[in-house]
């Protein structure tokens, strides 16, 4: 073990011995899970607040075989990516494109983002419903499955639900192949409040119920990002026969992917990237029938999930890149806008000890060398 000064003077011991990269394991026989991959920025590039986004494309796409080696599929350019938040399109084009070839090379799983974020300032519904057309085209010519995001323009320029039911009708006419849906909360980007035209839940999940019943021939599943569990499980219930819940809530993963009497959900969470020596284990134990072994494994990550995704839980991408860069996959703390800034010292100093208590570091040396040069930073000394 050896030991870390942290903010406010505390000491903390890291025990490290977490799982070393590198390993091969089989996808889940039971659930389909998605890790929602972050990017690596090229730290000697202008990655700064505003400008465009420079990738270090070796680190970026060796986090993604991380990912695979443990059976776990890849969710590309998500919110984790920092879609709206660094990523800008022109990046993201190429990182679908690249991370789709990756995945062929090795048969992994690959489902990618597509938005609006190409579109500065407001937009028309047919401007919106194009920019949507353009970015589904460069996902389908790349080679993965499309996952609809939520768009800020779309939620700028529809007046009810009818104006979302008419983008989203006219996209999911237009494939023949499975795609998925995404909703996510303003908890995650607070520019979607009131997303599917209604305030409440009823109201909105009455929206999506009727996109999924009108297309659930195209729609291979949902992923819900509201973190409440209780509103997951309802909407779970009610969906067409056929049509996935993929699990988005970082907050309570454990019991939503056991499942209960009425059905479980499949998994599409950024918590994974930073667990994912620990989410295989315990996919492999659910896979025959040891649900009590599932969630001892993986009922200790939900401390360090809930303070990953503590509020502002937009912010929660600088801690994943944080708990990478202390885990040996990236040399350097440096992301796409400057998002480095995006949590305080003190939050990472406790993210450093809830992932150390998880057993997910695998290098307890190398984890307190990185701690200390960035705390030696914030002032401590």
């Amino acid at each position: 073990m050896t030991e870390v000064v942290l903010p406010g003077g505390q000491r903390h011991l890291l025990r490290g011995g977490g799982p070393s990269p590198g390993v091969s394991m089989a996808p889940s026989r039971s659930r389909i899970a998605y890790a929602a991959a972050h990017v690596v920025a090229d730290t000697l590039a202008e990655n700064v607040p505003g400008a465009p986004a420079v990738l270090d494309w070796d680190a970026t796409l060796a986090f993604r075989h991380h990912l695979w080696g443990f059976g776990l599929g890849v969710a590309e350019a998500m919110d984790t990516a920092q879609r709206g938040m660094g990523l800008d399109y022109p990046a993201v084009r190429e990182l679908v494109r690249r991370s789709a070839a990756e995945a062929r090379s090795v048969g992994g799983r690959i489902v990618a983002g597509v938005a609006t974020d190409q579109l500065t300032g407001p937009a028309t519904l047919p401007e919106v419903l194009a920019a949507y057309r353009e970015q589904l085209a460069d996902v389908l010519a790349a080679g993965a499955v499309p996952v609809l995001m939520c768009s800020r323009h779309l939620a700028a320029a529809a007046r009810g639900p009818a104006d979302y039911l008419s983008v989203y009708d006219a996209l999911l006419s237009e494939v023949d192949s499975p795609v998925l849906l995404h909703w996510l909360g303003p908890m995650f980007d607070p520019a979607l409040a009131g997303y599917w035209g209604a305030t409440s839940f009823d109201g909105a999940a009455d929206t999506v119920l009727t996109l999924l019943k009108d297309h659930s021939s195209t729609v291979d599943g949902i992923k819900m990002s509201l973190l409440d569990d209780t509103l997951e499980i309802e909407l779970r219930r009610r969906l067409p026969a056929g049509v996935r819940m993929y699990t988005g809530d970082d907050f309570n993963y454990p019991a939503l992917i056991a499942g209960d009497e009425h059905g479980h959900s499949d998994a599409l969470l950024g918590v994974f990237a930073a667990i994912a020596p620990l989410v295989a284990p315990a996919l492999n134990a659910l896979d025959s029938g040891d649900v009590a072994g599932f969630r001892s494994i993986l009922d200790p990550t939900v401390p360090l999930a809930r303070h990953l995704f503590g509020a502002p839980t937009q912010y929660y991408k600088t801690g994943i890149v944080f708990l990478s860069w202390l885990c040996g996959h990236q040399d350097h703390f440096t992301m796409v806008g400057g998002l480095q800034s995006g949590r305080s010292a003190t939050h990472l100093a406790k993210l450093l000890v809830l992932a150390d208590d998880a057993g997910l570091l695998p290098d307890a040396d190398l984890a307190a060398a990185r701690a200390r040069a960035f705390f030696t930073t914030c002032g401590v000394s």
